[in-house]
């Protein structure tokens, strides 16, 4: 059964447009124990958001995993985790961090309760909301 996630990318450093354009991207630089096991938990088909951090504040896409289970290339160690991802539909109205901690029915979220995790799981009824949010 597919999971879904919250992926954080700072948009000055790699953004949903930099993603669109390329058509896939690698998902590396992941550097907190946490998001590594949610990186390593996560299966070819798999959905996640695609979150602008330090600017925006906000859900702006859905991804795909496109590849898991990959070495995380900008390490040496050899025990960071990557993945490889690919566009699925932009948002019709981002979903700010702002809207998603006044909804109590997301009270719950990995998002809303460990606010610096770079990786992050949402459940099936947390994906819904949001994506409701947002206007799909």
């Amino acid at each position: 059964m597919a999971r879904y996630w919250l992926m954080k990318s700072e948009p000055d450093v790699y953004s949903w447009d930099d993603l669109e354009e390329q058509g896939e991207g690698t998902w590396d630089g992941v550097r907190n124990y946490r998001a590594r096991n949610n990186l390593q938990a996560m299966s070819v088909g798999d959905r996640s958001f695609f979150y602008h951090s330090n600017i925006g504040l906000e859900i702006v896409g859905i991804v795909e995993i496109s590849e898991a289970g990959i070495g995380d290339p900008t390490d040496d160690t050899g025990k960071w985790a990557a993945v490889k991802v690919k566009p699925v539909e932009k948002l019709p109205e981002p979903v700010t961090l702002k809207a998603i901690k006044a909804n109590p029915e997301l009270a719950e979220c990995e998002l809303v309760k460990q606010s610096r995790l770079s990786v992050a799981e949402i459940t099936p009824g947390e994906w819904q909301i949001i994506c409701k949010m947002g206007g799909l």
